[in-house]
């Protein structure tokens, strides 16, 4: 769709509304796939499945976590598909043409560091199974650079530059790349449970992990109560949730590709409630029977690989688990920066070039690995931030203007969306208001209860999102008023 009298300022043909719409329910279902089936989704639904202390309830908690994780992603899905524009431009509509830079940016600088994370992950994946050589290990053990061993830097700069081939030639080859990892991790995963069960020599659903080594692995985690209890299974559905908190802001950014809402819906069912809750289903039997088999409690599945005999296993899980990690990451860490770049200077950067930035700027902070310090709390607390920028950008589009947006005015300097020279104020207060809540309280001060922190993504929506409407509605009351005048 071109845009007639578009600023150059606001407008190239990456940000502009989606022409092509090829993104079918399988397309949709597997951005999901993507995007859970990785080392650290994994290990997260193995962490949580230890709060929960038995099958079932991990099943309820995940189920529960699962259904409102797929009504948050129907929000945003539908409103990417009915303006075809990415999350940068839609931002526009309630932060203004120029504020919307800044939850723009904010979602940027979260992916550029997971991105760095994630590529780390992958790499390290590679790492393990190159180590059962002696030369590798020996390589690995005696030589470094940069602040790690050779074989790491190796291993992460191959990665790096994988995702780099994948990506280049646009959202076209993202789509193709998901389509077979996303199926493929499936197939591992499948692959490393029915092994480990026929190790053991039992298929389980009943945990027979003890209780005290439950507590001493969930004991510095922060969710309130013992394994089992309603406050633990109450916080291992809200952090299910909060995990997916980034992709709430750009999931439009895949959506837009979508021919319709039922596509995306289809493909929200069949990749959000049914496959997040089989999957975590699959870890739930495989740390089971990784207990049985080892007794050690272990949720890392680099961790249960490594200690595998066959090395035709070992190398197929380390293999799989490298491109999972990929896939994740081409989803949720380049995609969304590259647009988000591109918002910045459109006439001056196109989706390639932001995404080639993030990768960069990941590629800088590999010899620091801030995902291994102190650092990753403080992008913990900047992507809190992510809830309040959520909930002002929902009720904006649902409440305030019912779900009808004028795409055009979206790329216009002078239109409705300039509010004041670029920039909204009563957004911006009420994001600012809603992070106090959610990240900087928390965070910074003892002032709020222990638990608070772990429902903080939720308290940052509800918080913003209300202080957004008191402040729409009051400034639409005070304008009607000046009108009657």
């Amino acid at each position: 769709m071109s845009i007639q009298g578009a600023s150059p300022s606001l407008y190239n043909e990456d940000l502009a509304p989606a022409k092509t719409r090829n993104w079918g329910p399988f397309s949709i279902f597997n951005v999901w796939t993507s995007d859970v089936h990785s080392l650290w989704g994994y290990y997260l639904a193995a962490s949580l499945f230890l709060f929960c202390g038995g099958f079932v309830n991990f099943i309820i908690a995940i189920g529960i976590g699962s259904l409102i994780i797929f009504a948050l992603m129907s929000m945003i899905g539908y409103a990417g598909v009915k303006t075809g524009v990415p999350y940068p431009v839609l931002a526009r509509a309630s932060f203004g043409i120029w504020g919307a830079n800044i939850p723009a940016l904010v979602r940027a600088i979260v992916a550029c560091f997971w991105y760095g994370a994630q590529t780390a992950a992958a790499s390290g994946a590679v790492v393990a199974l190159l180590t059962r050589w002696q030369v590798f290990a020996d390589f690995h053990q005696n030589t470094h650079f940069l602040g790690h061993s050779g074989l790491d830097v190796i291993c992460f700069l191959v990665m790096w530059v994988l995702q780099l081939l994948i990506i280049q030639r646009g959202m076209e080859t993202v789509r193709r790349f998901q389509d077979w990892a996303g199926p493929a991790v499936w197939i591992m995963m499948l692959i490393l449970a029915i092994f480990l069960c026929i190790k053991s020599g039992s298929f389980a659903f009943t945990s027979d992990i003890p209780m005290d080594a439950l507590i001493d692995k969930t004991k510095d985690a922060g969710i309130p109560g013992v394994p089992g209890s309603f406050a633990a299974l109450a916080g291992v559905a809200a952090i299910w949730v909060t995990y997916f908190s980034a992709l709430y802001l750009n999931f439009c950014d895949f959506a837009r590709y979508a021919p319709d809402k039922a596509a995306v819906r289809t493909g929200n069912i069949w990749g959000l409630p049914v496959n997040l809750i089989l999957f975590s289903l699959v870890a739930g039997v495989t740390t089971i029977a990784a207990w049985d088999v080892y007794h050690e409690v272990l949720i890392h599945p680099d961790q249960i690989s490594a200690k595998f005999d066959n090395w035709f296993l070992a190398l197929l899980a380390a293999l799989t688990f490298a491109v999972a990690t990929l896939g994740i990451n081409v989803v949720a860490n380049f995609v969304s920066p590259a647009f988000d770049f591109a918002n910045v200077f459109p006439s001056r950067i196109n989706f390639k070039k932001g995404g080639y930035i993030a990768a960069l700027i990941a590629l800088v902070l590999y010899p620091f690995s801030p995902w291994d310090g102190s650092a990753a709390g403080f992008v913990g607390v900047i992507g809190a931030t992510m809830g309040p920028i959520f909930g002002v950008m929902m009720v904006d589009y649902y409440l305030m203007r019912k779900g009808e947006l004028d795409v055009v005015g979206l790329y216009k300097e002078d239109g409705e969306f300039r509010f004041q020279g670029g920039w909204h104020v009563n957004a911006f207060v009420a994001a600012i208001i809603g992070a106090i809540f959610a990240s900087i309280l928390p965070n910074f001060t003892d002032w709020m209860p222990a638990w608070w922190g772990v429902y903080g993504w939720f308290f940052g929506v509800a918080i913003a999102g209300v202080v957004y409407y008191v402040l729409r509605s009051a400034a639409a009351g005070a304008g009607a008023k000046i009108a009657r005048a």
